[in-house]
């Protein structure tokens, strides 16, 4: 629907021929990180690297289920950091449902640490959510260098929305993960050299995203690597539904709905809602104003929407930590919270959706003003 939307404001005459270049110079490289990363993760899952990595966390827990839980923790806040939240939605949530189902464990808890963690970790790197990828660009622009300088301003939110989150859901689960577990034998896989070479390739991204070169370059090169591999070793796993068809269609189609929005007025109605200043109070109210707009239209379109109103690099930080932060009251709120639902669906795992917000309002009240407070230590 926003790809046939966004086809309609080019048709129309709503965007203009300079608009449209400007939508494409920022959409491009995004778009096509996005089908890289999305390449090496099917291909890492095929490969059996996160059944191996929560079957690791299931043996060093010993048994322990909250000891498991800080793991799974852990586990999907690396894989959100390094290969972008929809990895940890898409991939990492019917791993950890499997395992929470073969220990016999409750996997509510499980589930919503996944997608918790999906989003409220997704602030680090550029590359770990697609509004970090293009607010980099226009932290550029603001004086502020590549991915090193990007982590420098985050790093400090990063952590408070981490233990914030981490902090919510310990409690609200509390009685589920004072259990024990049988630990789960050791599972060889299917094939050593492929699963080797996904682990060096996934291990290798991390320290390549941030050395300054532009994400879409090393996630294109692994990509490449993993697919010839595969190519040699299971050429029946490559096939056109690796690539994100869908959501590089969705995701382009806002850039040009939200462009078309931003040209006739849209800026000005959002104006009175973000402030101006630079103080703790004014960074929580433009963060709040994000948060709100991305539950009710999706994180992506709420950036861009609200972007224009930064003016400085702290206040886009603000956005980024209610757009990244904040979607965890509507499961429309981003597009990894839609995946991961398909994913707990698809697992027979009920999830019911006013419990969902209520404990999501909790979540947004803790970690978007933590870690608003804790942007005043890096700005």
């Amino acid at each position: 629907m926003c790809g046939i939307a966004g086809a309609l404001a080019v048709v129309t005459g709503l965007l203009s021929g300079d608009d449209v270049a400007q939508v494409a110079g920022r959409a491009g490289p995004v778009l096509g990180f996005l089908l890289a990363v999305t390449v090496v993760a099917e291909l890492a899952d095929a490969a059996g690297v996160f059944d191996a990595a929560a079957r690791l966390a299931a043996r060093i827990g010993r048994g322990r289920t909250w000891v498991l839980w800080l793991l799974v923790v852990a586990l999907g806040t690396l894989a959100t950091v390094v290969l972008s939240l929809d990895t940890t939605a898409v991939l990492l949530t019917p791993v950890v449902l499997a395992l929470a189902a073969q220990l016999r464990l409750d996997p509510l808890p499980f589930a919503l640490t996944t997608v918790w963690l999906a989003n409220t970790t997704s602030l680090l790197l550029p590359v770990s959510n697609l509004t970090n990828l293009i607010a980099l660009d226009t932290l550029r622009g603001l004086g502020v260098g590549g991915t090193a300088g990007f982590a420098g301003l985050t790093w400090a939110p990063f952590l408070a929305g981490l233990v914030g989150a981490v902090l919510v859901l310990g409690l609200a689960h509390r009685r589920q993960l004072r259990g024990t577990y049988d630990p789960p034998p050791p599972a060889p896989p299917r094939d050593p050299v492929l699963f080797r070479t996904s682990v060096v390739v996934c291990c290798l991204l991390a320290p390549a995203f941030v050395s300054g070169v532009e994400p879409v370059v090393p996630a294109t090169v692994a990509a490449v690597v993993l697919v010839v591999v595969f190519a040699l070793r299971r050429r029946e796993v490559l096939r056109p539904a690796l690539l994100p068809w869908r959501t590089v269609v969705l995701v382009g189609g806002l850039f040009l709905v939200v462009q078309a929005a931003q040209v006739h007025g849209l800026e000005d109605l959002l104006r009175p809602l973000a402030g101006g200043g630079e103080g703790f109070a004014d960074h929580l109210q433009l963060a709040g104003t994000a948060a709100l707009t991305a539950n009710v239209a999706d994180n992506l379109p709420a950036y861009l929407a609200v972007e224009p109103l930064a003016g400085s690099a702290a206040r886009l930080v603000a956005v980024l930590v209610g757009v990244n932060l904040g979607p965890l009251v509507t499961p429309w709120a981003s597009l990894a919270t839609l995946l991961w639902l398909d994913r707990c669906r698809a697992r027979g795992v009920r999830i019911s959706m006013p419990r969902f917000a209520l404990l999501g309002l909790v979540g947004v009240a803790v970690c978007v003003p933590a870690a608003t407070a804790a942007l005043q230590l890096t700005s």
